[in-house]
């Protein structure tokens, strides 16, 4: 019986089975850290049921891993076609959010769907939306990009003009999306002065949101909340109480950590379960833990960097490269927080963190990288069958 079931899902499960494996021990990472992280929480908020917040976050779980089977069972050929209808789609939203969003932690990051009431973070389209177009315009253009107008209106003015769109309420995802946009163009040889052209431009870009938010709109811009958190960063007058928390959690875990469900911190730090749960997994798996973690996300990166060089398209390395980069690098970024090497932002771990939209976009981003696995899967196939044939 249990043969029976594993050949099925060997058989159903078409791709890069490695990285099938990796959700797989990624989603129950998630259900431990999310349920003893929310501990706290939920003795303040729901009268010590504990059990809420696991339920809801297997239920997004499960909706999310069910998104990603749809994302994965679409051709990925099919997301170029959408490409820039998702992008204007996205654009609009980011403007909508920018003008009419409610503010959440001084920051105006969602809008609220209609008949539903759910929030939705228009950033998580936004990363998505723009990496497939990249992706799409790279694969188009790669062999035609001979002059400044050729490079600038089909890959760098989006890239500017959506990170641009985020940075006001969401500096970090913008600078990571940035930096996802110039890795991509690297690896897809786009000439280094057009990446340094978007560089150059980028900077621009910031300069021009600092002197909006310190003189003219300092309500939609949070210059004043980046300045207070390079100040803690650097030593200033910040008491720094959330990265402190942070460092006794890992501290606290050394080699083996306390023992599932046991943390301490998750009592005194904010957010435990989304911005810092990487240090709660350590203090409750230990310096181990926190290891594995890191090289999961590795994994991904090397599995997506096999498929980048087995892909027959442009397109689909493109693709399976630039989502993966983004989650890779928001992961990194994340657990560099927690140790105190990047100054503090509110980054989700992703797959891992307690979320909504966020968690259901990171599946339906790892499903595209499945589909573009599967096509290769099924075109070293044919190729084989054809050479047998002949």
């Amino acid at each position: 019986m249990k043969a029976s079931i594993g050949t099925a899902l060997y058989t159903r499960l078409r791709g890069d089975r490695s990285i099938w494996l990796i959700v797989a021990m990624l989603t129950v990472l998630s259900l431990l850290a999310v349920y003893s992280a929310t501990g706290s929480m939920a003795f303040q908020e729901r009268e010590g049921n504990t059990e809420f917040y696991l339920i809801k976050q297997f239920l997004l779980v499960s909706f999310g891993l069910f998104s990603m089977y749809i994302c994965y069972l679409i051709h990925y050929t099919r997301y170029s076609i959408l490409a820039p209808v998702l992008l204007l789609f996205a654009v609009i939203l980011l403007i909508l959010t920018y003008l009419f969003g409610p503010e959440i932690n001084n920051a105006r990051r969602w809008l609220i769907m209609p008949v539903l009431g759910i929030s939705f973070q228009t950033s998580d389209l936004a990363k998505v939306a723009l990496i497939i177009y990249v992706a799409r315009s790279i694969a188009k253009k790669q062999d035609n990009i001979k002059d400044f107008n050729s490079a600038f209106l089909p890959i760098i003015a989006p890239i500017l003009l959506v990170c641009g769109l985020i940075a006001p309420s969401d500096l970090s995802t913008s600078i990571l999306l940035f930096v996802t946009c110039l890795l991509m163009m690297f690896v897809g040889r786009i000439q280094l002065k057009y990446i340094a052209f978007l560089l150059m431009m980028g900077m621009f870009v910031f300069a021009f949101l600092v002197v909006l938010g310190t003189w003219v709109m300092p309500d939609y811009v949070r210059v004043d909340t980046w300045m207070s958190r390079l100040t803690d960063f650097y030593g200033g007058a910040g008491d720094g109480y959330q990265i402190m928390a942070s460092k006794i959690a890992i501290a606290n875990g050394e080699w083996l950590g306390v023992g599932p469900g046991y943390s301490i911190q998750r009592n005194f730090l904010p957010y435990a379960y989304a911005d810092f749960i990487y240090a709660i997994i350590c203090e409750e798996y230990g310096l181990i833990g926190g290891l594995a973690i890191i090289g999961l996300y590795l994994w991904l990166l090397i599995r997506c960097t096999i498929i980048v060089t087995k892909s027959p398209k442009t397109f689909g390395a493109m693709l399976a490269m630039g989502l993966c980069l983004s989650l890779v690098i928001q992961a990194l970024a994340h657990i560099a927080i927690s140790v105190n090497l990047l100054p503090e932002t509110g980054l989700n771990l992703p797959m891992i963190s307690f979320g909504g939209t966020s968690l259901i976009f990171t599946c339906m981003t790892i499903g595209m990288i499945l589909s573009v696995s599967k096509y290769i899967e099924q075109y070293n196939l044919k190729s084989a069958k054809s050479a047998k044939v002949k």
